[in-house]
């Protein structure tokens, strides 16, 4: 039976590059892979995953509202697909995480997602609640924070270094825009600001 998996983290933790591991694996043995990954997403160029240690493959992209079964279900019918790779999985919708779940029931696809667990606030992204409530398999990948503890948030920064509290769930960036922290440091930079 074919496995729904949700490999999640804080930025900066090698989902990017395990994802691509992980295709470069299934191609090593002549099979064939699906890479996704959001549209919106462009820090690397349009179509990539990219991880920065300088691995990048090229990927379709999924925006709200695709439907992500009927899409994968088309590529399969074109080349026999072995694994569907999903990176930015935290900007699923509910029903893309249905969708990728059907995939792996109805045609037996596994499906792998990497996302990141929580946005700058400390809430759930919506593609992140639904694959760790719906996927067979959840998997945490482990960063570290300034202090050497495991680093499960993450704070949103401004160009100072300062953090913010406010504004939209989704803002594009990387090391400039978010710092990952324990859950300690996250409260403490909290706060800081009030």
């Amino acid at each position: 039976m074919a496995k729904l998996y949700f490999y999640y983290s804080t930025m900066n933790a090698g989902k990017s590059t395990t994802l691509l591991q992980s295709s470069f694996n299934y191609r090593e043995r002549g099979m064939h892979t699906l890479l996704l990954t959001a549209a919106f997403d462009d820090r690397y160029g349009k179509g990539k995953v990219s991880s920065r240690i300088g691995l990048s493959q090229s990927a379709d992209l999924f925006s709200d509202g695709d439907d992500l079964f009927k899409h994968v279900t088309q590529r399969h019918s074109e080349t026999p697909i072995h694994c569907v790779l999903v990176d930015e999985a935290q900007f699923l919708s509910q029903d893309q995480v249905w969708q990728l779940s059907e995939v792996c029931d109805e045609l037996g696809i596994p499906v792998l997602c990497y996302g990141i667990r929580t946005d700058f606030q400390g809430h759930l992204f919506n593609g992140s609640q639904w694959l760790l409530a719906w996927a067979d398999v959840l998997v945490e990948l482990k960063t570290i924070c300034h202090c050497g503890s495991k680093a499960n948030m993450v704070v949103r920064v401004d160009q100072q270094g300062e953090v913010i509290q406010q504004g939209s769930q989704v803002e594009i960036g990387g090391n400039d825009r978010y710092v990952s922290l324990c859950r300690r440091h996250f409260k403490s930079a909290y706060k800081t600001v009030e």
